[in-house]
């Protein structure tokens, strides 16, 4: 009778797919469901679909009761109790044969009986149980079985549906959640892993009544949560989360857990440290594993939370490691006083200094490798009466595709910008402290700039971003070869655009100012506290006030800001006398605006800010200005006259940026005096 496998049939018909088989089985597996009812529970078939599938299996018709009407010559033929009893329903009668609809068309026992009272050879067929039941309701008269087996059959299949109609109402009835209201519970963490949590896109949350509550992008996933009900041995309560917060959850939850596990290490760390320095001479130490050990873990926590710059610093007692992460300092640990000349000789060997000379500051490099990534640390020294600081400044070495657009610049700072460096010649200089930004400005720039047609030449000291078709040269002063001396070399090599790391004297100076002059884009650094001092700096350094006039272009002094959580980020209307204080401009009516503060949450670390924005001060060189140059006038005049001409201060770029909500009036202050 069957030629084929139900499961051969699914798959021919096109109703269902390999994968959903695959899921099936596995249901088949986890609740004893046969294969068939796996699918419709699933929801990947229709009862009536399956219906079709198996009597096409079987090689015999579906009946839909639906649509087709029994003959009343062949229910006279048999009785509603021989009906009730097998659950089919006689349709025609043809021939000497009986066509019967079955729920089961294999019960041997129900065709020989019908035969046997009917005196006709069955002609099964395959129809739905429930219309089956219907149809016998509506063509028969309605009378109770006294068949106690038959009613505990059903009472058992009834207590089946109702389960299983449970069960999926729970999971329907699944509540949708913010991951940002709630605490991971670290018991509950460790009970998947956070690969795991990654593949199935979970995460476990706590426990409510003995229930592990479990955040899922897919609260239906039967499969998953099965599985974790058996391998926890808890009840799963789903909670619905989108995927984007589910992920950062997943980031946030288990770098916790690492930095706790990285806690323990460290101790462990630290005690080894301690015991070796107590037992072994400075050049047993520098190559100890402990030592070893503890500066690579300093190096990678560094490196892993956003780290710009790793400080260490000899306190009178002990050892401090801090890390500025978005311009800020955090201290992160203290190590015994014992182990500071061990640590520090790692770090001057690592960095090729010359470790037996502790008197006066020196300055080196290193690459290394942390999470598969290549970074450059440049490392500075200064002696200290507690012993010598060591600064290392993290330095991306691969190329970074930097848009200009994304730094924070006002469109109309922008644009003043713009008008500057899409000139053939000209000098423009960055201008602010270190960490300000000057080299990422530059960079992104450069990128804008980088075409085939244009030969771009760096100087640099370091080498900070590898940018692909420019060509990128480094200083050495060891062998004489510094930003001045680069600078003549680079000129010969005929280029269009150079630019110049840093402006640190007058001879370096000199050679910019010439090239700008003689037909070259000219970009450089300089260490001034706003765009005007840019001018006075120049001209202080030696080099003629007409020189200056006639070459610089554009001068941009810049910050960086914290910029505000935008998850957390709770607006206040401050008060009058604040914002008169500080100078901040209010509208014509004098309304005071609705401003934002922090507040802290857990995608922040509870510091209420998230990444950094540019602050920006922009000065185009007009005629004005170029005769104050010329003039040799203060930097205070010259920035009167450029505010005339529309230079936004840096003050009020980022007066504008708090009005924006992008960073609080607190941080701006910090950062633009």
């Amino acid at each position: 009778m069957p030629k084929k496998e139900l499961t051969a049939v699914l798959l021919e018909s096109g109703l269902v797919s390999e994968d959903q088989l695959n899921d099936a089985r596995e249901v088949q597996k986890k609740t004893g469901l046969p294969l068939a009812r796996a699918l419709v529970y699933l929801g990947y078939i229709s009862q009536k679909d399956l219906a079709r599938m198996i009597a096409q299996q079987l090689g015999l018709r579906f009946i839909d009761l639906k649509k087709e009407v029994p003959e009343k010559k062949a229910l006279e033929i048999v009785s509603e109790d021989l009906a009730r009893k097998f659950l089919i329903l006689p349709m025609e009668v043809r021939d000497g044969k009986i066509l019967l609809a079955m729920t089961n068309p294999r019960d041997v026992v129900a065709r020989e009986e019908v035969e046997s009272l009917t005196g006709m050879k069955v002609e099964p067929a395959v129809a739905l149980k429930e219309e089956i039941q219907e149809a016998i309701e509506r063509y028969y008269s309605w009378e109770v079985s006294e068949d106690l087996t038959d009613l505990t059959d059903l009472i058992q299949e009834v207590e089946r549906e109702v389960a299983l109609k449970k069960m999926t109402e729970a999971y329907e009835r699944v509540e949708e959640i913010d991951l940002t209201e709630y605490k991971v519970d670290p018991n509950a963490l460790m009970m998947v892993s956070e690969a795991e949590a990654r593949k199935k896109k979970i995460l476990p949350l706590g426990f409510e009544e003995n229930k592990l509550l479990l955040a899922m992008v897919n609260p239906h996933d039967i499969f998953v949560l099965d599985n974790l009900r058996m391998s926890t041995g808890y009840e799963i309560k789903p909670l619905k989360v989108s995927e984007e917060a589910l992920n950062e959850a997943i980031n946030r939850s288990y770098k916790m857990t690492e930095v706790t596990e990285v806690e323990e290490d460290l101790q462990e760390i630290l005690g080894e440290a301690e015991e070796s320095a107590a037992t072994k001479s400075i050049e047993g130490l520098i190559e100890d594993a402990p030592i070893v050990k503890l500066v690579n873990m300093i190096i990678t926590r560094g490196v892993k939370q956003g780290a710009s710059d790793i400080h260490i610093e000899p306190q009178e007692k002990d050892l401090r490691v801090r890390y500025r992460i978005d311009g800020v300092l955090h201290e992160v640990m203290r190590s015994p006083k014992n182990i500071q000349a061990g640590l520090l000789s790692r770090f001057k060997i690592m960095a090729s200094l010359d470790i037996a000379e502790k008197r006066k500051p020196q300055d080196g490099h290193c690459s290394l490798s942390v999470g598969g990534k290549v970074y450059d640390f440049r490392v500075a020294t200064l002696p200290t009466i507690y012993g010598e600081r060591i600064v290392l400044r993290v330095l991306a070495k691969e190329s970074v595709l930097l848009d200009l657009d994304k730094l924070g610049f006002l469109p109309e700072s922008l644009e003043r910008y713009r008008s500057a460096f899409t000139k053939p010649y000209g000098a423009i200089l960055i201008t602010g402290p270190t960490g300000s930004g000057k080299s990422t400005t530059l960079y992104a720039t450069l990128n804008i700039l980088n075409k085939p047609d244009k030969n771009i030449i760096t100087i640099e000291d370091p080498v900070e971003y590898r940018l692909p078709n420019i060509n990128q040269v480094q200083v050495n002063p060891k062998i004489g070869f510094t930003f001045a001396r680069g600078l003549r070399s680079l000129l010969r090599a005929s280029p269009d655009i150079l630019m110049v790391g840093e402006i640190r004297d007058r001879e370096t100076a000199e050679i910019a100012i010439e090239a700008a002059l003689t037909g070259h884009l000219v970009f450089s650094t300089l260490h001034t506290n706003d765009a005007p001092s840019a001018i006075s700096r120049l001209i202080e350094m030696g080099i003629e006030p007409f020189l200056v006039a006639s070459a610089i272009d554009c001068v941009q002094a810049q910050r960086l800001a914290r910029r505000l959580c935008p998850d957390c980020k709770e607006p206040y209307q401050p008060s009058r006398k604040a914002l008169e204080e500080i100078g901040f401009p209010l509208d014509e009516d004098g309304e005071i605006p609705t401003l934002y503060r922090p507040k802290g949450c857990p995608k922040c670390n509870n510091t209420g800010y998230k990444g950094r924005i540019g602050i920006y001060e922009v000065m185009l060189m007009s005629e004005t200005i170029e005769r104050l140059t010329v003039e040799k006038a203060t930097a205070e005049q010259i920035k009167k006259v450029a505010i005339e001409e529309g230079m936004k201060t840096l003050r009020m770029d980022g007066f504008e940026k708090v009005k924006m909500g992008l960073t609080s009036i607190e941080e701006l202050l910090r950062v633009v005096a």
